[in-house]
């Protein structure tokens, strides 16, 4: 069933409350994949009804990044989400989640704004706001769908990890779901940007995952010196790839870590041909 209307979302999870079931919500913005499926049947799995929302939300997006160029597949996407087993494809407007000619800035618009020491480090570093956008939609979202359960990818830890901080401070009655990351046979973790990777670009992809990988290995062989575990990245890229960061933070609030442990995991970001990768592996 696809939805534009917030009313017509809300009546519908209304009568399923009355009824005694468990909702679950999987939020998105499209252009759906495996990874997606797989959060999909989770909460398919785990809860009475799911609602897929399909919304390529404006106020994540910081200046210059791809707004617009952003892949929109409705058609595709609500065929998957029918086949998966979902109950309501929510796809509103920009002016449907934020007001008709509404000015999308923090000037005009009430955001909710997370804590700057988890937001001042890896993506949150080079997309400044984009975190203030992430929490404001999805605070929306529960706010409209009123879910028991949110399912996220572990892909966009750093997303997971504060929006599980939001939805503690803030008291939200939701339990959030972490689903793993979903790769391809190659190890490459899917991505609705791969789509903007020729098939050269995806092969020099590869190097995230093979570092992240050797960089487990290492460590399971008794490597814990945080700079000898980062120093063996260099063996894997060359002039195509521009590393952002390669980092080594706690699994819980993000904090640095000097020393590997099971807690920590290493994050990492690398353009290729432009288009900006992230990937992460916990240690554990």
């Amino acid at each position: 069933m696809l939805v534009h209307k917030i009313t017509e979302v809300r009546e519908k999870v209304k009568e399923w409350k009355r009824a005694g079931l468990s909702v679950g919500l999987v939020p998105t913005m499209g252009a759906l994949h495996n990874g997606h499926k797989s959060l999909i049947e989770k909460s398919v799995e785990k809860c009475d009804r799911t609602v897929v929302s399909v919304f390529v939300n404006p106020i994540q997006f910081c200046a210059g990044e791809d707004l617009d160029k952003y892949p929109r597949t409705l058609e595709a996407d609500e065929k998957l989400c029918t086949e998966a087993g979902v109950d309501i494809v929510f796809a509103p407007s920009p002016a449907e989640m934020y007001g008709e000619g509404h000015i999308l800035s923090n000037d005009f618009l009430t955001y909710v704004i997370p804590p700057y020491f988890y937001t001042d480090k890896l993506c949150g570093k080079s997309r400044i706001g984009h975190f203030d956008g992430v929490c404001t939609v999805v605070n929306k979202l529960f706010n409209i769908v009123q879910p028991d359960f949110a399912f996220f990818g572990e892909k966009d830890r750093q997303q997971l990890i504060i929006l599980k901080k939001m939805v503690n401070d803030l008291n939200i009655p939701v339990e959030i779901i972490p689903c793993p990351i979903v790769r391809e046979e190659s190890g490459l973790a899917l991505s609705s940007r791969n789509k903007y990777l020729s098939d050269a670009d995806k092969q020099e992809a590869l190097a995230l995952s093979k570092i992240l990988f050797n960089i487990k290995n290492c460590y399971k062989k008794g490597i814990t010196d945080v700079r000898s575990l980062g120093e063996t990245a260099y063996a894997f890229l060359n002039e195509n790839h521009s590393l952002e960061y390669l980092e080594f933070r706690d699994e819980n609030n993000l904090e640095e870590k000097t020393t590997a442990d099971d807690g920590t995991v290493v994050f990492i970001a690398v353009k290729i041909n432009g288009v900006r990768l992230i990937d992460n592996i916990s240690l554990r």
